[in-house]
């Protein structure tokens, strides 16, 4: 099987990339930026690229995009022409091949304003039968790539799954309260319990969507680390959530109280993975308790997979790292 892979230079892409060739698939990697993972340099906005990387392909990883971080950074055309007309390339090259399966990374950020009910409202328990409410072009411009896909498939027969992931970059947080109130693992280790994942769990969604996409045909699924919470917790996660985790995950205080860390009292929301564990098979291995139990042993909670994408940065040359956008002036 020959898989085209875009955004092959990414968080995402490269990991998906390094896996795929390790278990002996013949890959293409398609990016604007160099790296190891691609092999054609080129933008999914030009559709003569995307018609030359599409020969001979049976599938299609389509990681490449422009993030939340750019939001500041590039102009909203930008985000219509990679996250809209670069999927639509892909989408009307891929028919044209004959594909037989395709994978759209999508993104939890899609819902946007539907994440964060205001006080003193529960927190949100978020499924993929929540309606999007974007609050930026890249919520807009994911949200509209996913109902291409949906499109293809239905009129053209394209088997296409959407996945909505949730973070899973490296990076410190883009909120500087946070940044400057938690220590980075810590509040990493927190977000798994609502709104993270490990980068290996999601390249094994990926694989996995792969693989059952010829016989879903179209289906949206949130992907994102397993969550203890349940929806009779959701009034209390608003402001005592250290009260809900005690009950649940009871050594949770020990652990943090050796590393003098923290927990984060209002969680506003609550991803919800069920579809994709029925439905693709998936089992996250990187949760909040495999995380506790990691470090308990004094291992790292997180992937060898992570470790070895590292931090590459969404602005390259910034100071901080490239994930911090100024505003827009």
């Amino acid at each position: 099987m020959k898989i085209l892979v875009t955004g092959s230079s990414g968080h995402l892409g490269d990991a998906v990339v390094r896996t795929l060739r390790t278990q002996g698939y013949a890959v293409t990697g398609l990016d604007i930026v160099p790296a190891a993972s691609t092999d054609v340099l080129g933008s999914i906005v030009d559709r003569s690229v995307v018609a030359r990387c599409m020969q001979g392909v049976d599938a299609v990883l389509h990681t490449a995009t422009l993030h939340k971080p750019h939001v500041h950074s590039h102009s909203r055309q930008d985000f219509v022409d990679v996250n809209v007309t670069g999927t639509l390339n892909l989408l009307e090259e891929a028919v044209a091949s004959g594909v037989r399966a395709f994978v759209f990374t999508s993104t939890t950020s899609a819902f946007g304003d539907s994440l964060s009910p205001a006080p003193p409202a529960p927190a949100a328990w978020i499924t993929e039968d929540v309606a999007p409410v974007p609050k930026n072009i890249y919520g807009v411009t994911k949200v509209a790539a996913e109902d291409l896909c949906q499109l293809f498939q239905r009129n053209h027969g394209l088997p296409v799954l959407a996945l909505r992931t949730s973070r899973f970059f490296p990076e410190q947080d883009d909120s500087e309260s946070r940044r400057n109130g938690f220590n980075d693992l810590n509040l990493k280790l927190i977000e798994l319990l609502y709104r993270r994942v490990d980068i290996q769990d999601v390249v094994d969604a990926h694989l996995l969507a792969l693989q059952r996409a010829p016989d879903i045909g179209f289906q949206r699924f949130i992907v994102s680390a397993t969550s203890p919470f349940e929806q009779a917790d959701l009034g209390t996660l608003r402001g005592q959530a250290s009260e809900v985790l005690r009950r649940i995950v009871p050594g949770f205080e020990t652990v943090f109280r050796d590393r003098g860390w923290r927990m984060l009292e209002d969680i506003d929301r609550v991803y919800v993975n069920e579809r994709a564990r029925r439905v693709l098979g998936w089992r996250p291995r990187y949760d909040f308790a495999q995380a506790l139990t990691d470090l308990m042993h004094g291992r790292d909670p997180r992937s060898p997979l992570t470790h070895a994408i590292g931090h590459k940065g969404y602005h390259p040359g910034r100071g901080d790292g490239g994930i911090y956008s100024a505003p827009m002036g």
